[in-house]
């Protein structure tokens, strides 16, 4: 947990900033009729108005739930994003759409874990998870925004996935034979 206990509030508003710049730089984009992606748009619109009502409610309403609170607040982002992109006329999903869901899907599990770590289980010892959930979701947003403001597959998730999808497709074609 050091990042959280030396730079814990400053990294998060570091990435509310960045998120807010990413949709500002996706407006722009759209405005200017550069890269006309709606579905873009409302992902980085969504996940910046989340993450900043999220931390806002934080810093008001900080409690041992928090985690409970972050999971809840990136499952309800993730439906209202692939809601959101459902019904956009031009169904195509740029790969930022594909981290954003990624991230906000092991961001969930973390905090869940992190939840049940503190309050189910009632471990009060900092250990391995603590620092992977620290490390790991500050570095997960820094990615989303990333991959939010360039729009590539920047680690080679969307390409692994197709891999992967391709590696079962071919195996069950190969047992019908």
């Amino acid at each position: 947990m050091y990042l959280t206990e030396h730079f814990g509030l400053s990294l998060s508003a570091l990435v509310v900033w960045g998120l807010m710049m990413a949709f500002f730089f996706n407006l722009f984009l759209w405005i200017a009729d550069l890269k006309r992606n709606n579905v873009l748009l409302l992902s980085s619109f969504i996940v910046f108005l989340s993450y900043f009502i999220s931390d806002h409610l934080f810093t008001w309403f900080a409690n041992s739930n928090v985690y409970l609170n972050w999971a809840i607040y990136d499952i309800i982002t993730i439906t209202l994003i692939t809601i959101s992109a459902h019904f956009v006329k031009n169904n195509c999903k740029p790969p930022a759409f594909f981290y954003v869901i990624f991230v906000l899907s092991v961001n969930t599990i973390l905090s869940s874990l992190m939840y049940y770590d503190l309050r189910i289980a009632g471990n009060t010892t900092p250990w391995v998870l603590w620092d992977i959930y620290s490390f790991g979701v500050y570095f997960l947003d820094f990615t989303m925004i990333v991959a939010l403001i360039v729009d590539r597959d920047i680690l080679g998730l969307i390409r692994l996935k197709n891999g992967i999808k391709a590696l079962f497709k071919g195996q069950q074609i190969r047992h019908s034979l």
